[in-house]
């Protein structure tokens, strides 16, 4: 029996970020009681028929570290008592600059929280004022230090490419400027402007413009030969880890692995079935266990996923585990795809592997068509 995940989602927020297009909630704090204690309601009855063990939990959001650091206990104690969590789980937080103190750190690393992930996205303070961030970098640095005196070690730092008016200088600051801070872990994610979101209004209005593909492509490939350079493994394709800290339970959904959702809008993937929570606050807090079937895989409908989830990698497909998973080899199985993406020298095939090439990864959605 494989072990699983578990996702716990924190909807509210200080204030939305102009690109955000998640289910989270501003000024909604005076609900963060009833919420957790729905939350926990969710979790102790979504356990009964789960034998798997737990092997990543990973608290998320919206702004997690907004709600009193007593919750995040609760929360966990609450998934302890319910499900058998490995002594090992990898248990990691969302983190936004300036909502921590000392004394909150403290206790999500005594409530066994083993990883941060704080979101930083640029070290310009006037890129992060356009982008409806609330922190300055100086903010992220206090956070980052207090992480660090307390003895957490396995920190990640997110940052964005493709920011309006970034140039590719305010990129290579960036990035120079967090190595220089030795964190484990580095998520660098390409801005998508999301429907209905503050940021795209701005940018259909002329008030922001946006760097081309271009100049963001740029940025993509500095970030990686930088990285690189300073011994970050890049491992899928925003992703870079110094050896043994690649983000397991990400890491795991990328290898199709089971893993469970509780919260607002929240997502499971067990037994090949999706299930979602409702998006509405109101709805979950009426009933938290009411649950809505995404989509029943069909063993094919499984296979075509684990293609696209493995080429996000870096290291790809292995054919061998892809055989024994399925009773298939894939090279026979999506000759036709796998064909095509040759030609276009999107991926590359060896006799143990298929990968991605530097095309496939400027061009990965063109990838992921093929398998849809």
């Amino acid at each position: 029996m494989e072990n699983i995940g578990i996702y716990v989602h924190i909807p509210f927020c200080m204030r939305k970020c102009y690109y955000c297009d998640f289910t989270s909630y501003p000024n909604k704090l005076d609900k963060q009681k009833e919420y957790v204690q729905k939350l926990k309601q969710e979790i102790e009855h979504r356990s009964e028929n789960v034998k798997n063990y737990v092997d990543t939990i990973y608290i998320g959001g919206g702004t997690p570290s907004i709600i009193n650091s007593e919750y995040i206990t609760e929360i966990l104690n609450c998934i302890r008592e319910n499900y058998k969590v490995k002594k090992n789980a990898e248990i990691t937080i969302e983190v936004n600059p300036g909502t921590v103190t000392e004394e909150k750190l403290q206790e999500f690393k005594n409530a066994g929280i083993n990883r941060l992930s704080i979101g930083l996205q640029s070290t310009k303070d006037s890129l992060l004022e356009e982008i409806g961030r609330i922190h300055t970098y100086e903010d992220f640095l206090n956070t980052y230090k207090l992480a660090k005196q307390i003895g957490l070690k396995n920190i990640n730092v997110d940052l964005m490419i493709g920011l309006p008016e970034q140039s590719l200088q305010d990129v290579e600051d960036s990035i120079e400027e967090i190595v220089k801070l030795k964190p484990k872990h580095i998520s660098v994610y390409s801005l998508i402007l999301e429907e209905n979101t503050k940021l795209e209004v701005l940018v259909n209005l002329g008030k922001l413009d946006l760097p081309d593909d271009d100049l963001e492509r740029q940025m993509y490939w500095k970030v990686k030969e930088f990285l690189e350079q300073n011994g970050y493994e890049h491992y899928e394709i925003s992703n870079f880890a110094k050896k043994g800290y690649k983000s397991k339970h990400n890491y795991n959904c990328w290898k199709q692995h089971s893993y469970l959702g509780f919260g607002v809008a929240a997502s499971s993937y067990y037994n090949n079935i999706r299930y979602s929570n409702t998006n509405n606050l109101e709805e979950y807090l009426k009933d938290p266990c009411k649950k809505q079937i995404e989509e029943k895989q069909t063993i094919e409908d499984t296979k075509k996923e684990y293609m696209m989830l493995g080429l996000r990698t870096l290291e790809g497909i292995d054919i061998s585990e892809f055989k024994q998973k399925f009773g298939d080899n894939p090279l026979y199985l999506f000759r036709t795809e796998l064909d095509k993406l040759v030609k276009e020298d999107l991926i590359e095939i060896d006799l143990n592997n298929i990968r991605l090439t530097n095309k496939g990864l400027d061009l990965a959605n063109l990838v992921w068509e093929e398998f849809v």
